[in-house]
């Protein structure tokens, strides 16, 4: 399997997006009912903003995965935790699949991780997904996250977590952040 990731483009891309976000499987995204137009004026406010930024991730050329990154000092993660320079926000959707991958998931955040950590002067990764997600902190654990509890934001109770360089590297040489298929 070949990741790789583009710049979201709205016209092109959100009648996809629309049904990953929409479908029972990503009930932790928060879109569930929302409509085309409501999805196609999220991602115009995401791509706009010199904050936030949104792309389309792809396997072996085909949309697979959606990637979010934030910086979380324009973020209201910013009221629940010491935002240091070099810290990066990230969200990560994986499309619902026609037919399950093993450890598809686990390659997509090893990616999008690689992604974020690429940028220059990135040295921590945060993170928020909702409490009640607890496979994706578990696999979030895997990488190399630490919790540092609960908070409430204004859309989910959410468990801060964040990934330095290190511990994300040290993740992939034990071999808890491997790539696998």
């Amino acid at each position: 399997m070949r990741l790789g990731h583009r710049l979201l483009e709205l016209d092109r891309d959100v009648p996809t997006v629309h049904h990953w976000v929409t479908h029972e499987r990503s009930v932790f995204w928060g879109m569930q009912h929302a409509s085309e137009g409501h999805v196609r004026a999220e991602y115009r406010e995401i791509l706009g903003s010199p904050h936030t930024d949104a792309w389309l991730g792809t396997s072996d050329g085909e949309p697979a995965f959606l990637m979010e990154t934030y910086d979380p000092a324009h973020h209201e993660v910013a009221g629940h935790y010491d935002v240091e320079p070099g810290d990066l926000g990230m969200h990560f959707l994986v499309a619902p699949p026609e037919r399950p991958v093993r450890g598809f998931t686990r390659a997509v955040l090893r990616h999008v991780l690689e992604t974020c950590f690429a940028v220059p002067g990135v040295d921590r990764i945060v993170v928020e997904p909702d409490a009640r997600n607890t496979p994706v902190q578990r696999l979030n654990a895997e990488m190399g996250f630490v919790a540092h509890g609960v908070v409430a934001l204004h859309d989910k109770e959410a468990v801060l977590s964040t990934c330095t360089r290190a511990a994300f590297w040290s993740s992939s040489r034990s071999g808890t952040g491997r790539r696998s298929a």
